[in-house]
Formats: structure tokens, C-alpha cells, sequence
């Protein structure tokens, strides 16, 4: 099973933090791509952790980062873990995964 996750809004953290850990705990693959304040999740310490156990799992929108998430991540330091790109990136996760979950 591979799971696509979009996380729209920097309170979404909790429970994309669950989800990714659950369907890890069943051995499923996950995809995620943060978008408008959701690229926030760069920011917990935690949820890059996640990131770094699946390099290239997670993508972000560009533009969101550049709009929302100025000094609050080090995007240059998450060169190797995240994939910065697009809406592009969030309609390859739609295509590759077999569910997806928006929130």
C-alpha cells in the first residue's frame, strides 16, 4: 500500500505525525507534500526526523515556502532529506499512491 498524504495548514502536524508513524508501523509506503502554511512542518524537529528515516518522501511547494515559511526552516539544510518543487510534486503523489488523504 502507498499512502499520499497533503497537508495544507501548519496544524495539520499532530496528526500527519501519527499517520506517517502508523502506516510505517504497517510497513506501508507514504508520500507526503506540504503545501500554503503546511510547509511548517519543517519546523518541528520531529517531523523532520520522519524525513530523514524516508529521504525524498516528503515534497514541498516552492512558493509556499518562499510566502509562509521564511526564517522559521532551514530549506538549504533539508536539500537531501525533502524534494522542493511544485504542484507538479503533489500531482505525482496523487498519481503513485493508492490512497490519499488531504487535510
Amino acid at each position: 500500500m502507498r499512502l499520499g498524504i497533503v497537508i495544507t495548514d501548519e496544524s495539520y502536524l499532530s496528526v500527519a505525525n501519527r499517520l506517517l508513524d502508523a502506516a510505517g508501523g504497517r510497513g506501508w509506503e507514504t508520500l507526503c507534500f506540504l503545501t500554503d502554511t503546511g510547509v511548517n512542518l519543517l519546523a518541528d524537529a520531529g517531523f523532520v526526523e520522519r524525513a530523514k528515516a524516508c529521504p525524498n518522501s516528503i515534497s514541498l511547494c516552492e512558493h509556499s515556502a518562499a510566502r509562509y515559511g521564511e526564517g522559521r526552516f532551514d530549506l538549504h539544510a533539508l536539500g537531501d532529506v525533502v524534494i522542493v518543487g511544485g504542484q507538479y510534486q503533489d500531482a505525482e503523489l496523487v498519481r503513485k499512491c493508492d490512497q490519499v488523504l488531504v487535510f
